[in-house]
């Protein structure tokens, strides 16, 4: 369960671990407002370099400090407001159906939610196609590390390294293909979770209309006037009745045409 970043100054000079659980570098300062608020964060990382990172970008977990990529954040956000935001949108189009909202307000107010929404929606297909880079990006070097194992059992093969040095490579390159599958799946799994959010809706959406539409197809069948096809005409037979008790059927024969001429 991840905490707040309340006490962020304990973490000082401490090792700072990925999403992954791979540590990719030590706290090396903060970022802090007037107020005493921690805006940011400065991670020395092992080349040296010191980055500045965004306060959002941090959370605890048992005692431990993480840093969660920018993408990440932003999809998790998406996924969070999108749905808010459309149960709002549709809360105010129902509240109109029951006269709750003034007339002349509901359409600058729906207006401006259904615009918010859109635009949320537009952000987070782009941010669908950065998961869509970054999945690339992970298929290209997991297929570069695959190469690196089978040139070290080539080399071994011919005795160019030896035993000892080859194992160690080889666990060096398997834990790079781990790490690099494991990212691979978180990005694809974001991608999964913000194309569902976004056709999901899409679907309710359509959904509604499909069935406003067959409403309207039935109440129009009711009251479809007369086609121009011929109709079939010819009665029924009517049923046959009994006779009244004393009373004899009458009985007519009708000669036919042959007879008649002769």
């Amino acid at each position: 369960m991840f905490e707040s970043t309340s006490n962020l100054f304990s973490h000082l000079g401490k090792p700072i671990k990925d999403e992954y659980g791979h540590v990719v570098g030590t706290i090396a300062s903060f970022l802090v407002t007037p107020g005493g608020r921690v805006d940011g964060v400065f991670i020395e990382h092992g080349d040296g370099h010191i980055k500045q990172y965004s306060s959002d970008q941090i959370k605890t977990e048992n005692e431990e400090i993480m840093l969660f990529s920018t993408l990440k954040m932003q999809a998790d956000n998406f996924c969070n407001q999108i749905p808010l935001l459309w149960r709002k949108t549709q809360a105010i189009k129902d509240l109109n159906d029951k006269k709750k909202i003034p007339e002349e307000m509901y359409g600058d107010l729906y207006s401006s939610f259904e615009g918010a929404l859109s635009q949320l929606k537009a952000e987070a297909e782009s941010t669908i196609a950065e998961v869509e880079s970054e999945v690339d990006e992970c298929t290209k070097r997991v297929k570069a590390l695959n190469s690196a194992l089978i040139n070290l059992e080539i080399e071994k093969e011919i005795g160019q390294i030896d035993e000892e040095s080859y194992q160690t490579a080889v666990e060096i390159v398997k834990e790079g293909l781990k790490r690099i599958n494991s990212e691979k799946n978180t990005f694809e799994a974001l991608r999964k979770k913000l194309s569902n959010l976004i056709l999901g809706e899409s679907q309710s959406e359509t959904a509604d209309e499909m069935i406003e539409q067959k409403v309207e197809e039935e109440v129009e069948e009711t009251v479809l006037p007369p086609s121009n096809e011929s109709l079939d005409t010819t009665l029924p037979e009517p049923p046959e009745s009994p006779q009244p008790s004393g009373e004899s059927p009458v009985v007519v024969y009708v000669k036919n045409a042959e007879e008649q001429s002769s």
